[in-house]
């Protein structure tokens, strides 16, 4: 929007004058539809329609509840009978840590940023855009990993249904490939068709899973000998109740991949409809039926767990669970097939592959609504970045490749999977125990303290069992590193300015300049001591150097490069005067760019082409480009000329830059 005083030719607000990109056809409109908005604004990313938080759940909940097809098995497998004793501590940790934890981060990061958003805030400028980018490589691993091992699961309970034919027991890989191209299709058509397919596929698993929970339950009062087996094996050389507790505190940290359905759940905020009537009253709106939204998941997947863990502690057979064994990984699948035969259990995987493949549809939603959230605004990925399509089919490639590379192996994959999501709990957990300190809650000081420590220990435990997660996820890091230094580089004769706003004393000394002789004459300016010698000194030096006419009315141009880790801002020109000299003055990331904005903005608001006038710097070339990139400085002349280029292709039309 501009705002025009009549007595100015300047408006007191100028759009950016850097030219945008106009789709050349249907395809690249469609493609870039929807882009995100920019950053600072209350929703962003998703052009999605805002929907209730109860369905929002159920996307969340495709991963979350999806790990009921694996997750009894696992506890199986490194708890045996103690595992309902492990399940019961991974509840306590959800109802009494992660569930207030993860509250707490929807209040502090109210559009969907998460811990992410809280713990940028330790740091500041480059270390803490460094920072961020180590941890979205952990949210990249946690994210992806999940999408191909949640897939590559699918194509396992596709090969091992009686019913399918033993020649597909080798094209897992393929099965697997093919889910991933269909997920991605289905969001390449939109985010609402999404959340229409995770209602009915959480609905119906959870109703499944209920069945084979009762008739699981209804045959232990049938045949009481069961119950008294497994109670056999809990005291049969076990230590009593020391041994007990130790055996399901050494399996704790496999299991606590069942809590991945968290991180996402408060990602996908901008998603969840919120009513009110201001945006502060529609963010408290959204914030609260969020925790409504995590705490219904955590209730319902805690009574799930529990009940699941006991009926197959107390009904699958120890061999069936070991690896090769027709339970292992699927021990309600197991059970579905042998309580209820196999036309129900086909049923049963049916919808357990249809979830484990939409798993990875919240873990897809995760990354379209975090990572574009701070890469492009960094400079560190494209501007189509912040488009839903395009984001699609580039994740939807990474995962294919990640199948490739490990064969579509869930058990490959698994070290990363946890390393990613045991990342983020704790990098969360930490973030929101640093906020209690800084606002001296005692209570909540130790709680998450001891939540942090906890799961610390889990993610200790898991790298050193599994050291491939970490180096895996050490790669997700390196290459958003890479990606993000290339993107800046490349992106560094854009003008990085989203407008252009003058205050009332710039205005008038604009006006005045061009009423005095019809031109705009500008010495660029990199002030230190800010007085009148100094000031004297330069105009006489640029007389004197450069093209100055004796007569021109010169006006100075001052950057002040005030965080050079940003990327681009709204330009605040304030106009100054220090014993007859007038001087515009700004704050931006990176002077080159700022000044090529400026020039362009006043020669599209008055008519007038700027001539601007340098000194030349002196020092290696290699050493201007370092300073230019990482402090915002550098060789300025040529790099005002080259962006200023770069936003306009017609010569004639470009503001005139001299040196000397």
């Amino acid at each position: 929007m501009v705002v025009v005083t009549p007595e100015y030719p300047v408006p007191a607000r100028v759009a950016s004058p850097e030219r945008t990109y106009t789709p050349s056809s249907r395809l690249a409109s469609w493609m870039l539809a929807g882009r995100g908005q920019r950053p600072g604004r209350e929703i962003s990313q998703s052009h999605a329609k805002p929907q209730a938080w109860w369905k929002v759940m159920c996307l969340t909940g495709v991963d979350y509840f999806s790990t009921l097809s694996y997750l009894p098995g696992i506890g199986l497998l490194a708890a045996g009978a103690f595992s309902p004793l492990t399940t019961l501590l991974i509840v306590a940790l959800t109802l009494l840590g992660m569930l207030p934890m993860y509250r707490r981060v929807a209040k502090e990061s109210p559009h969907g940023q998460g811990s992410v958003a809280m713990l940028a805030k330790l740091l500041s400028r480059w270390k803490g855009k460094i920072f961020v980018l180590v941890l979205l490589g952990f949210v990249a691993t946690d994210f992806v990993i999940t999408i191909t091992l949640s897939a590559a699961d699918a194509a396992v309970h596709v090969v091992e249904n009686p019913y399918v034919p033993g020649a597909l027991h080798g094209a897992q890989p393929v099965l697997t490939i093919v889910l991933l191209l269909i997920l991605g299709g289905v969001f390449l058509k939109g985010m609402n068709e999404a959340v229409s397919l995770a209602i009915p596929m959480v609905g119906v698993f959870l109703a499944l899973n209920a069945v084979v929970t009762v008739v699981g339950v209804a045959k232990m009062f049938t045949e009481p000998q069961l119950v008294q087996s497994w109670t056999g094996l809990l005291t049969a050389g076990s230590g009593g109740v020391t041994g007990a507790i130790g055996a399901a505190i050494l399996a704790f940290p496999l299991l606590i991949l069942g809590l991945s359905g968290f991180e996402t759940g408060v990602s996908m905020m901008p998603l969840v409809a919120a009513s009110g009537d201001t945006p502060e009253e529609r963010t408290r709106n959204r914030v609260h039926n969020t925790r409504k939204l995590l705490t219904a998941a955590a209730v319902i997947m805690s009574c799930y767990l529990l009940a699941t863990s006991f009926v197959t502690a107390v009904l699958v057979p120890r061999d069936e669970i070991a690896p090769g064994g027709s339970a292992n990984g699927r021990a309600l699948a197991y059970l579905a097939h042998e309580l209820l035969g196999n036309a129900f259990g086909t049923a049963y995987d049916i919808s357990s592959i249809a979830i484990l493949w939409f798993a990875g549809a919240s873990a897809l939603a995760g990354l379209i609504n975090i990572l574009p959230r701070y890469l492009p605004s960094y400079g560190m990925a494209p501007e189509w970045a912040r488009a839903e399509r395009p984001l699609v089919i580039v994740y939807t490639v990474i995962c294919i490749l990640v199948t490739i590379i490990f064969n579509a192996d869930v058990n490959a994959q698994a070290g990363a999977y946890a390393t990613g999501i045991l990342a983020m709990m704790a990098s969360g957990s930490f973030a929101v125990a640093v906020s209690a300190w800084s606002k001296r809650q005692k209570r909540s000081i130790v709680g998450f303290t001891v939540l942090t420590v906890v799961l610390f220990y889990a993610l200790a435990e898991n790298v050193i069992k599994k050291p491939d997660g970490i180096a895996i996820a050490a790669a997700f890091v390196t290459g958003i590193m890479a990606i993000s230094f290339i993107s800046r580089v490349s992106r560094s004769t854009e003008l990085r300015v989203h407008a252009i706003e003058f205050d009332h004393t710039a205005r008038r000394f604009i006006t005045d300049s061009i009423a005095h002789d019809g031109a705009l004459t500008i010495i660029a300016h990199h002030r230190r001591a800010g007085d009148k010698a100094e000031y004297d000194a330069k105009e006489v030096e640029q007389r004197e150097n450069n093209p100055v006419p004796l007569t021109a009315d010169v006006l100075f141009l001052e950057i002040e490069v005030a965080d050079p880790s940003e990327f681009s801002n709204v330009l605040y020109v304030q106009g100054a005067e220090v014993d007859g000299h007038r001087i515009l003055r700004a704050d931006a990331p990176a002077a080159p760019n700022a000044i090529a904005a400026i020039l362009l903005a006043l020669r599209d608001a008055t008519g007038v082409i700027p001539h601007t006038h340098f000194a030349w710097s002196e020092g290696n070339p290699l050493g201007h480009l370092f300073r230019y990139l990482v402090l915002g400085r550098g060789d300025i002349p040529p790099v005002v000329r080259e962006i200023i280029r770069s936003a306009e292709k017609d010569p004639a039309h470009r503001p005139r830059v001299h040196a000397g």
